[in-house]
């Protein structure tokens, strides 16, 4: 498997998405005090997802405490989408996340 990286700086993740065709999103129907669920949409929009501006995407992702785990390559050495949000306090505390600068 790829190694994979953790990260809350949101500079790294959007250039990550956006090197990728990747752009903010929101899973329909999850909208609530805290935000909403995030995922970033690769490719033509998803039926399921409502896009975001990058501020709302960030304020979410900060207020929810996530951290983005992410691969740059794939095991075969070609580009990755993978990414998943964790809990920030999990990725911190096993020293593999890069900081915030935002």
């Amino acid at each position: 498997m790829a190694q994979a990286t953790a990260t809350t700086d949101h500079e790294t993740i959007r250039r990550w998405a956006e090197e990728r065709d990747g752009h903010p999103a929101c899973v329909k129907g999850t909208r609530g005090q805290r935000g909403c669920l995030l995922r970033i949409d690769f490719g033509p929009q998803e039926e399921s997802l409502d896009p975001l501006e990058w501020d709302e995407f960030f304020a979410t992702f900060d207020q929810n405490n996530l951290a983005l785990l992410y691969q740059e390559e794939t095991a075969s050495g070609g580009t990755s989408r993978f990414a998943k949000f964790v809990d920030r306090d999990s990725v911190a505390a096993q020293g593999a996340c890069q900081s915030s600068k935002h």
